[in-house]
């Protein structure tokens, strides 16, 4: 699921992959619905992409998504909340307790709390991501 929803670099917000064309892709806001082309040029990557450093390994970021929409009941997180780094640090602890704290950055907890709020302000109930074979069952399903 989140293999399709892009961060842009230099542009607020996140954006939903539409259409492939040449050189660029069609996207469209997650906030506003309007759509525009980003190029080749342009830093982006899909939140599918992004993982978090743990002391062990790397976990996917859709995994701690769904790990803070669970302990959240599915409501938005208020940022307000966490101003300094002992409060990020004490909130991401709680969703993802063996988190390298030299490798995760407090602005990198910012991103991913901006980052939930506006998924779940989307309508986003799930972050698992889906395996090939579902996906596969789906496209037969929408074809039929």
């Amino acid at each position: 699921m989140l293999k399709k929803i892009l961060s842009i670099s230099g542009k607020p917000g996140l954006f939903k992959l539409v259409s492939y064309g040449k050189n660029m892709i069609i996207v469209e806001g997650l906030n506003d619905s309007k759509r525009f082309p980003a190029y080749a040029h342009d830093k982006i990557i899909s939140l599918g992409d992004i993982a978090i450093y743990t002391y062990d390994e790397e976990i996917a970021l859709s995994a701690v998504m769904q790990t803070i929409y669970d302990k959240n009941e599915g409501k938005a997180i208020d940022a307000k909340n966490y101003k300094d780094k002992a409060s990020l640090f004490s909130f991401f602890e709680e969703v993802l307790p063996d988190f390298d704290q030299e490798r995760v950055y407090p602005n990198d907890i910012k991103k991913v709390i901006a980052w939930y709020n506006l998924l779940v302000g989307a309508g986003f109930t799930s972050f698992k991501e889906e395996t090939a074979e579902t996906e596969e069952q789906a496209e037969v399903a929408a074809e039929q």
